[in-house]
């Protein structure tokens, strides 16, 4: 079932992801969507039709007939009612909530008024929470009705293909894990920048901003992947309690190692509360206790208006102990390794190598495309989907991994003092470029 199947996520997201599902022979389930709609199952095809560009094909009419639809009001009893007659039958059930976080709780409270929480499984979009205490009460309410195995949280970045490169990356291959640690690791920045600015999300936005649009949840989970141990097997169960463990290590934030920034036009979009002090960049240092990682900063920032779109991981390797190929004054670049996410995934590593005539270094990228070089990779709700499904919990958050990142970043919520101004087009407030030791290395938009 998915709940909310006219709204603008399954509209740009689902509703695509399950066409592609449908036209490579992965899925072939009755999809029973419930809304609050005028739409009758028809209007409700063409919608769907709409969403996938207007393909007429095989495949969306095997996807058109799946389709079914129950109208009407979450709050309304009588709505459960007509869900349990529609889906009468049909075996295990898998709930797909893609409404807001507030209508989480009474959907849930509804299906099992009907008995629709037995033999089902409960699948919830973000935000879990809008803090620690919010997420502990949501938590609470859920569990009444669906218990943690059948309770899924959904982060989509861990549906995406160049995120789950990372464990293969790292755990794959001999060349890396050696050195992924403090002794030859100085430091990690993670960044994820948007050129584009809150558009016509100025409520939305202003209620949360950037910590808790992708810091708390996004970027600590990516975190979380990049600093993790090797799980002892390949079951979700370990993998995800190795996460636990590193994020259990990461030190709350300090807010003396956070710089929050605000684009300049910000106030005069619509939905905006005047005088907001809703941060639009945020960049910080944070800090693992743990053998592992003790004394390396990992330093992330993020932010809206910025000069390019890109996901990227860079780490710095430690220089070597004696300088001798370059002036000591002024040594070459470090070794540098980077993870590209988006818009493109690869790896490069710059190495550093003689310049021709001269008796001295230059750093040289060796990179490797991986779209080019192994196709086309799944769009993330393909995986989140086909995983909801069939109940991998791999690609889900677990409520203790959700605790400790609301945790991790409790003291630089709802902060009151005025964001920096920072113009669209660069890189936030000029103080952010302090955050990591040496300053931000530069993001490469292209492996050419």
């Amino acid at each position: 079932m998915l709940f909310g199947i006219t709204g603008d996520l399954a509209h740009k997201m689902l509703l695509p992801a399950l066409y592609r599902l449908t036209a490579a022979g992965r899925l072939d389930l009755p999809i029973v969507g419930v809304a609050k709609t005028d739409l009758d199952l028809d209007g409700l095809r063409e919608r769907a039709r709409d969403a996938c560009g207007g393909v007429r094909d095989a495949a969306f009419d095997r996807l058109a007939g799946n389709l079914r639809l129950v109208a009407g009001d979450y709050g309304d009893p009588a709505t459960f009612t007509r869900l349990r007659d529609e889906v009468e039958g049909m075996g295990f059930l898998v709930h797909y909530l893609a409404v807001p976080p507030a209508l989480f709780a009474p959907v849930a409270e509804g299906l099992a008024g009907v008995g629709l929480n037995r033999d089902a499984r409960l699948v919830v979009e973000k935000p879990f929470g809008h803090d620690l205490r919010s997420a502990r009460e949501l938590n609470d309410r859920l569990l009444r009705h669906f218990d943690e195995d059948h309770l899924r949280r959904v982060d989509h970045f861990l549906g995406k293909e160049p995120v789950e490169d990372l464990m293969v990356f790292r755990f794959a291959n001999m060349l890396l894990e050696p050195i992924w640690n403090r002794s030859y690791i100085r430091s990690v920045q993670i960044t994820m920048a948007e050129d584009f600015d809150v558009r016509d999300r100025g409520a939305f936005y202003d209620a949360n901003g950037t910590v808790r649009d992708v810091v708390q949840n996004h970027l600590l989970q990516l975190l979380a992947l990049l600093a993790m141990d090797p799980p002892p097997s390949t079951d979700a169960r370990a993998t995800l309690d190795e996460k636990w463990r590193v994020l259990r290590a990461v030190k709350t934030i300090d807010p003396a190692d956070v710089v929050r920034g605000q684009y300049a036009g910000y106030q005069d979009t619509e939905g905006v509360r005047p005088g907001s002090t809703t941060e639009t960049f945020v960049a910080l240092r944070a800090y693992i206790d743990n053998w592992r990682w003790a004394g390396v900063p990992w330093c992330i920032r993020s932010g809206k208006a910025m000069p390019m779109t890109d996901l990227e991981v860079v780490a710095e390797l430690r220089r070597p102990p004696v300088t001798m190929f370059d002036d000591a004054q002024a040594p070459a670049g470090p070794n540098l390794i980077r993870f590209r996410l988006q818009p493109d995934a690869g790896v490069t590593f710059d190495v550093l190598a003689k310049e021709p005539g001269r008796q001295r270094t230059r750093p040289v990228p060796v990179s490797v495309d991986f779209t080019k070089e192994l196709g086309p990779m799944d769009a993330a709700y393909e995986r989140i989907l086909s995983d909801a499904v069939s109940g991998d919990a791999r690609r889900f958050l677990r409520f203790d991994l959700v605790e400790e990142s609301w945790r991790i970043v409790a003291p630089v919520l709802d902060m009151t003092e005025p964001p920096l101004p920072y113009e669209p087009g660069t890189w936030g407030p000029a103080p952010a470029a302090e955050i990591p030791p040496g300053g931000w290395h530069k993001i490469s938009n292209t492996f050419d």
